[in-house]
């Protein structure tokens, strides 16, 4: 026998054991891993495994698996097989065999659990090494309000060292935390202890109708437990809002079956985890519903930003940077966009956030109300109405973040960027402010009044108006230019300066948040896309789009209809014909202002009934094809909450008063200026002509330059969240309109009669009292 060749056999092998084997001095006995069972059977010996079969070919494999039993030394396997085969053969066969973890040391205990070695085993561990060494490990057990007995002794039957400790108990290899609800404020501490010893601990529940467990917190590894509270809390909102004012949660809902099922599911993971098993599973939360058995890991990312584990002041640096658009290519045309990714890229890219547990929203579902030939999903409430008290909680709950689009990826991509564009506009704390007063601030500062635009008649009727008006409606109380608020820095592209706007118009309060009870933020101008130029320009256009829309619905002005035929888009020229088929007229005016870029209004009713349940959708984009599919792709959001609506006026989906008394009294022949200006010829695509662009930073430099000849300012507040990653912005350009009932003097009076609509600007008792509900 060549002695060098079975120690380096022996070497390889050793090296392949991820725990190591034993050493020589043990006389080892060397084998298939436990988890495999050998089949010869003709020219290949074949490995079964639970895991599913693995064929070795060849006469060396044939000749070495019988003695790979577990009853040979590596010596003897070389004595046993050196008559068929060279030694320097056996050397490379066995090497081979370690490498990929097929055969390993076997131990010679006679009290061995042969079913606990091939468990470990095929874990990928050392199973004769586990089975030793488990038993020594200590598992630390806290109990937040849950009885730890039944845990306890599930993880003593798996043959750990259980015992009730402290989270500040420094000697036990891994802390498990019990808890009734993941949001436990005592988890906080225990959180800042593990932080600050650096010690891993893994939060689970037990009890209830759904089993959690997980993920693994190691400090230093990945995110913490307040990174995960963020996410959940934004799941919870109404139940926060609930407990902190019943004081109470809901009721306990297990059976003995479901507890014995939490407390094995999570000794079994505490076991795995002592025993060195590691996999990409354990950063998440792993989640089973004892109803259905359905289970669900949940990936949670650590968030750079988190107070407790990582940099607070990343979100401060990011919005006081300047603002610097690059040269960035246009990668996705056509849909309803041009975007720096495709959609499939962007989906591959942040659909995890998409998770009812660690994501920014908890689904994003396909809208099931709707016609097969809509792509319309919902993506949850819609965090835009803010969350001071319980009401508006409610009225969030109640109205729905969403996505359209002319694919269905396109929809589900859309949607995905609501809900983020939404979550990362929530004021989380760490934004950078300044504490003062308008007056103090100067020149810096902008004046809200310039953004919100309500009239000083508004302000003086205001008790009365927000009285029998929705939310999205409300007039706040008249801004103090002594008062001390926070103000935030954005950036202006057109000034390439700071400037400062109150925080409470930039973020959406949160709950228990108090705020500026004279400035409130709106979504108008919010965008998230696949690049910060990409969502910059998607930012501006929402507001180009409202603008126009201002302009023509509270002026009541006629337009001239969009020729859908003559854009040679079957997408857009099929629309009629599906409309119709659901007993509805459709048409698109073109509304576009005195800012050049394209803007498209929607427009269908339900014709032959006495309620004609018009729906409005706009769209705009410097191609006006793309503003046309953007305008018919919103109109198509609001039809599934008309389709079931009967002629008694019931069966529509919302309660919202002003919406139900729109679709059931609003008619064309009462509201002419919904229809086509029939003194105009329709628009065609040639009379609108476009000029494309390369690149998203050319876009920007256009929207700087048109916001520069017409005396306006374009502020950009960077909002993405170093979590989330995608990026989000928030445009601002004092003056422009928003599309909601804000009637201060400006361009609501100046531009129709500047583009010759009207001879004289329209008096404020003269513009449309129906605020746009959209």
């Amino acid at each position: 026998m060549d002695q060098r060749a079975n120690v380096a056999a022996e070497r390889r092998i050793h090296a392949a054991e991820r725990h190591g084997g034993p050493g020589p001095a043990r006389s080892p006995r060397i084998g298939f891993k436990r988890h495999l069972r050998p089949e010869i059977s003709g020219e290949a010996v074949y490995l079964l495994s639970a895991r599913g079969t693995t064929a070795l070919s060849g006469r060396p494999a044939q000749i070495l698996a019988p003695l790979l039993d577990g009853s040979h030394s590596v010596d003897e396997v070389y004595r046993e097989a050196s008559s068929e085969l060279p030694p320097w053969q056996i050397e490379e066969v066995l090497g081979r065999m370690g490498e990929a973890g097929l055969i390993g040391y076997r131990s010679a205990a006679p009290d061995a659990d042969a079913g606990a070695e091939a468990y470990w085993d095929l874990a990928g561990l050392d199973g004769d090494h586990i089975t030793g060494a488990l038993p020594k490990a200590l598992l630390g057990v806290v109990p937040l309000g849950v009885d730890p007995e039944p845990v306890i002794a599930a993880c003593r039957s798996a043959g750990l060292r259980a015992a009730v400790t402290g989270e500040d108990d420094r000697d036990a290899d891994l802390t498990l935390v019990l808890c009734c609800d993941y949001l436990d404020p005592a988890l906080e501490q225990v959180n800042t202890a593990m932080l600050a010893d650096r010690r891993a601990w893994l939060p689970a529940t037990t009890g209830g109708a759904d089993v959690w467990i997980g993920p693994f917190f190691r400090p230093g590894a990945g995110p913490c437990w307040s990174c995960l509270a963020v996410r959940l809390l934004g799941h919870h909102r109404a139940e926060v809002c609930l407990r902190r004012e019943a004081g109470a949660g809901p009721p306990e809902t297990s059976l003995p079956l479901t507890r014995a099922l939490g407390a094995l599911s999570v000794a079994l993971e505490a076991a795995k985890w002592l025993a060195g098993h590691r996999h990409e599973g354990q950063d998440t939360v792993w989640t089973l519903d004892t109803l259905t058995l359905a289970s669900r890991r949940h990936p949670l990312d650590r968030r750079p930003q988190c107070p407790a584990c990582g940099d607070p002041g990343l979100v401060a640096r990011r919005v006081d940077a300047p603002v610097v658009p690059a040269a960035r290519p246009k990668a996705a045309a056509g849909g309803t966009g041009e975007r720096a990714l495709t959609p499939e890229e962007v989906w591959k890219r942040y659909g995890r956030l998409a998770d009812p547990v660690t994501g920014v929203t908890a689904a994003i579902r396909r809208d099931p109300r709707g016609p097969a030939f809509l792509n319309g999903y919902l993506a949850g409430p819609n965090l835009a109405l803010g969350g001071e008290d319980l009401s508006q909680v409610r009225a969030g709950l109640r109205t729905q973040s969403g996505g359209k689009g002319v694919t269905d990826l396109d929809a589900r991509v859309s949607a995905l960027c609501e809900a983020v564009e939404r979550y990362s506009g929530v004021r989380a704390g760490d934004e950078p402010v300044v504490r003062d007063s308008l007056r103090a601030l100067g020149a810096d500062a902008v004046h809200p009044d310039a953004c919100q635009l309500f009239h000083p008649r508004q302000y003086r009727d205001r008790a009365a108006w927000n009285a029998v008006n929705t939310a999205f409606q409300h007039v706040p109380e008249p801004f103090d230019p002594d008062a001390r608020i926070d103000w935030t820095p954005v950036w202006s592209l057109t000034g390439e300066r700071p400037r400062l706007l109150p925080t409470d118009l930039l973020y959406y309060r949160r709950a228990g948040s108090p705020g500026t009870p004279s400035v409130r933020a709106d979504s108008n101008g919010n965008a998230a896309g696949s690049s910060l130029e990409d969502a910059i320009v998607q930012g501006f256009l929402e507001l180009a789009e409202r603008d126009a829309v201002a302009l023509w619905w509270y002026n009541r002005t006629r337009h001239p209809a969009a020729d859908l035929r003559s854009f040679g888009d079957p997408w857009i020229t099929g629309v009629d014909e599906r409309y119709a088929a659901l007993g509805r007229e459709v048409w698109v005016l073109d509304i576009t202002s005195d800012l050049g870029v394209p803007v498209m209004a929607a427009v269908s009713r339900r014709a032959g009934g006495p309620a004609e349940d018009i729906m409005l959708g706009f769209g705009a984009h410097f191609d006006p094809r793309i503003a046309l599919r953007r305008a018919l792709a919103e109109l198509g959001q609001l039809l599934p909450v008309t389709l079931g609506a009967r002629p008694d006026g019931t069966g529509y989906g919302t309660t919202d008063p002003g919406l139900l008394a729109w679709w059931t009294r609003a008619t064309v022949r009462r509201h002419p200026y919904l229809l086509p200006d029939p003194q105009t010829a329709p628009r065609t695509a040639a009379d609108l002509p476009f000029t494309p662009r390369a690149c998203l930073g050319e876009d920007i430099a256009h929207i700087t330059g048109l916001a520069r000849d017409r005396g306006l300012e374009v502020l950009v507040l960077d909002q993405t969240r170093p979590d989330i990653g995608m990026p989000v912005v928030k445009v601002v350009v004092p003056g422009l309109r928003h599309f909601w009932a804000r009637f201060a003097p400006g361009r609501l009076y100046d531009v129709p009669v500047r583009l010759g609509r009207l001879p004289a600007p329209t008096a404020y008792e003269d513009l449309n009292p129906i605020p746009l509900f959209l």
